[in-house]
This record gives C-alpha cells, structure tokens and sequence, in this order.
C-alpha cells in the first residue's frame, strides 16, 4: 500500500511539474521506416551526441545490421575510438569529471525516446535560447535550467526568448515564454534544421527499440495464427460435444 501511494505521489508531482511548465510540444512525425532518415540521425548522433551521452545498451554492429552498414562503414563513420564494431557504444568520459563540468552525469540516450516521448525530445532540442546567466549561455523553454549546452547551436544558431507575466489565482508573478526568435542564423535554415532534429529523434526512437520493426511484423502472423487454431479449436470442440446430451 506504501509503495502505491508513492508512485501516486509522484505522478502527481509529475503532473504538477508538467503544469508548471505548460509548454507546448511540437509533433516529431517521425517515420521509422524511413531509413535513409534513420542513417541521417544515427550521424546527427554521434557527431553531436555521443560525445557526452552514451547508449550503452546499443551495438554498433546492431546500427550496421539494420542501417546496412559493413565493419568498414561502421569503422569510419561511428566508432572513434579504439572500440570494436561488435561493443556496446559508450563513451570514453569519465562519470565523476562529467559530473563536474556539467553538475550531473549525461544520461545514458539508449530508451530516452520511451521515457520521454518523441515529441519531448524534438521540441526540446529545438528550444535552446540565449540566457547569459547560465553557465553555458543558453537555456531551454522545455526544461529550465538545464544542464545542457546547446550543442546543435552552430546548425540552428541562437534564439532568443520573447516572455510575458502572468498572475495566477494567488497573485504570484511567473514569466512564460510566449516565442522563441532566431536571432543569430546558424548553418541550416529553419526547415533543414527541422528535419535534421527530425532524423535524429527518429534515430534515438529507433535505438529505444531497435526489434520494434520486426515485432509488429510477427505480431500479424502470430495474430493470424491464433485466429487460425481458434477456428480449429471451436471445430474441434463442436465434433467432440455434438453427441453429448
């Protein structure tokens, strides 16, 4: 009963945290099937990402089976390192150094996609705007304060935040952000940038479960197997009870 009403009590911290924050979040329309995006996101990543966040439940080999990559392509576009192409990909940082240059480890990026959401995540990687008094210059309209740089910046480039104050029913002032303005255009235009986020949050939902394609491929056959033995299953019953009174 304890432990019931502690996860209730969380929730509801959760929602109330959520409340807070009332940000709205954009739709990814990720495809998974699409791989050509996946091969996009898979690069987005570990040139941008896999520098600090590892996702050590993920093989590079596994990135080549799926993506179709050889060793030789894995090699020279994924591993950086003295890693082999059958090890899990994590990174080289030493945990207590990244939490003192960032206040917190990187998390692991393995199933962040099932923990927060895809649309978290690509509304969130492209909300980063100026703020000179955090440590980094930057700030995130989807996760305050955040630990964070603003990695992508030199392919976005800056935003700033336009915000507004609001009363609530007890009187307390909050600022919310009412637009996020590019202020300083990086390398890719609003919509290149918008769908490079796209391929690599395509490529972190596919990490989250990379059988996922092939689960939903045996699930129909499964089902028709079941439909199938059903049907034999209630002929059977029927010739066996049709003489019993």
């Amino acid at each position: 009963m304890k432990t019931y009403l502690l996860i209730m009590a969380m929730l509801l911290v959760s929602s109330a945290v959520g409340a807070i924050e009332n940000y709205r979040l954009d739709k990814a329309s990720i495809d998974p099937a699409d791989t050509e995006s996946l091969r996009r996101g898979a690069t987005l990543f570990v040139n941008y990402c896999f520098n600090c966040h590892s996702a050590a439940l993920m093989r590079y080999n596994r990135i080549g089976k799926d993506l179709g990559y050889d060793e030789a392509q894995l090699e020279s576009l994924f591993i950086f390192t003295g890693a082999k192409v059958g090890d899990l990909m994590e990174i080289a940082m030493p945990p207590d150094e990244a939490k003192r240059w960032f206040g917190v480890v990187p998390p692991d990026l393995s199933v962040v996609s099932r923990s927060r959401g895809v649309d978290w995540i690509y509304t969130y990687l492209r909300s980063f705007y100026k703020d000179d008094s955090r440590p980094w210059g930057v700030n995130n309209a989807v996760f305050k304060d955040v630990a964070m740089p603003h990695v992508l910046w030199e392919l976005q480039g800056l935003q700033a935040a336009q915000f507004n104050v609001l009363i609530d029913e007890e009187g307390v002032e909050r600022r919310v952000i009412t637009e996020l303005e590019l202020v300083e255009p990086g390398k890719l235009s609003n919509e290149q940038f918008d769908a490079a986020v796209r391929d690599l949050v395509n490529y972190l939902h596919y990490m989250g479960e990379p059988a996922k394609k092939i689960r939903l491929q045996l699930g129909k056959w499964v089902l028709l197997y079941l439909a199938l033995f059903f049907a034999v299953v209630w002929l059977l019953k029927k010739e066996y009870w049709k003489d019993v009174h």
